[in-house]
């Protein structure tokens, strides 16, 4: 590249990264309000918090990355115009797209990015992901033994323990088991501790009672123990048990997906949506340059306002990734929507570039109609500059009566 390519690259470039740090940490800290509950909650540590929140960031980067790009790229041209840049430019005789090319390259390498996290990075944390959140939701451990607070990992079933021994022993435990419609068991243990073998987990009461009543107008039954071992597989959450979402497939997964998982054409839509939404994405970094620049790639005098062009780049490049959306949305509904999904970002970037390059375009004056128009305005010209000639002559001819009116003359 130029020297002048590689300063815009290098501007555009370093603006782009930081715009991407800046939203990426918007966002985690709003993934981060909404899985708090992980800690306050449910008992869960900080790295666990931290997995889960980050994890959840590479499925927005499709639209984190392009929307950064197009900030940088407004605000590169439009920085560029307020220092006369621009003209500079043009006046040294750089070419009218000598701005755009290092933008355009930069487009590329993003679009690159977006692909990448679309069919890498993006499925396995999907996956990771909700191993994390299923193995966060069946640790009952951690979630619902809790000092101090009653906790329904389910309906009809409650844990609370009065407090926590630095060994880890659960002191006044209160186990109560509603989920049989036929039975209700409570168990009261003063000591209890959990105890895991053989990959199983059991929770070993000291001292307590077991009060079980059949129906709600039988008498309950209780039963004192000194040791009692309950296996706490019973009271595990359940989870639901499904197959992998479109968004946690891989690219072969997509294009060869299980027959079960295309059963019905509502599901196999969805995977079709899911498969030319990752293809679609790349392309809108390049659309949105070249709305940027056919707005604000043209050389302006500071007399001439950009706050216009500004507002109108992000209404167009909003409106172009809305209505992408949108159009992908349709997909699961509507097949036959599949062209659109390409033709609206692919449409707006050629009409974007047919109007920088018209509006960039030097405009020749030695054409037949800009003679002809030449022409017909200096006849404008000079039949003007008769019409004043006449006017100033009559208004310097003398009037009767100029002297004053009705006086007579000696």
């Amino acid at each position: 590249m130029s020297t002048l390519s590689r300063y815009i690259f290098r501007q555009a470039a370093t603006t782009t990264v930081m715009i991407v740090i800046s939203l990426t940490s918007l966002v985690w800290i709003a993934l981060a309000l909404r899985q708090l509950n992980l800690v306050t909650a449910q008992g869960q540590d900080a790295f666990a918090f931290l997995k889960i929140t980050l994890l959840g960031l590479p499925s927005l980067m499709a639209v984190i990355a392009p929307v950064a790009l197009l900030i940088a790229s407004i605000q590169l041209l439009n920085r560029l115009s307020a220092d006369s840049e621009l003209i500079v430019m043009t006046a040294a005789g750089a070419r009218v797209w000598a701005p755009a090319r290092p933008l355009l390259l930069l487009a590329v390498l993003v679009s690159l990015v977006v692909l990448l996290f679309n069919f890498v990075v993006m499925p396995w944390a999907s996956r990771e992901l909700r191993d994390a959140i299923i193995a966060v939701r069946t640790d009952l451990i951690t979630q619902v033994i809790q000092p101090g607070r009653f906790t329904s990992p389910e309906r009809g079933l409650t844990f609370h323990v009065r407090d926590r021994a630095h060994s880890g022993e659960l002191l006044g435990l209160v186990l109560h088991d509603a989920r049989d419609g036929k039975q209700t068991t409570t168990f009261l243990a003063e000591r209890a501790r959990i105890v895991k073998q053989s990959g199983e987990t059991f929770m070993l009461m000291q001292t307590g009672h077991i009060l079980r009543r059949a129906a709600p107008g039988e008498p309950t039954q209780i039963i004192a123990f000194e040791s009692y071992g309950v296996d706490l597989a019973h009271f595990e959450a359940k989870t639901e048990q499904r197959g992998l979402r479109p968004r946690e497939r891989y690219l072969s997964e997509l294009l060869n997906p299980a027959p079960q998982d295309v059963a019905t054409a509502r599901a196999r839509n969805l995977i079709v949506e899911e498969l030319h939404e990752r293809f679609s994405s790349p392309l809108y970094p390049l659309t949105f340059v070249m709305i940027a620049v056919a707005l604000l790639g043209q050389a302006r005098t500071t007399r001439q306002g950009r706050g216009q062009a500004l507002i109108l780049a992000f209404v167009l490049a909003t409106a172009a990734r809305v209505g992408g959306l949108t159009v992908t949305n349709l997909i699961s509904v509507t097949p036959t929507a599949i062209p659109l999904v390409y033709a609206i970002p692919l449409g707006t970037a050629l009409l974007a570039a047919t109007h920088a390059h018209a509006g960039m375009r030097p405009r020749r004056t030695n054409t037949p109609l800009a003679r002809a128009a030449a022409a017909i305005g200096e006849l404008f010209d000079r039949f003007g500059e008769r019409r004043r000639a006449r006017r100033a002559a009559a208004q310097r001819r003398p009037t009767s009566g100029a002297h004053g009116v009705g006086v007579p003359s000696r």
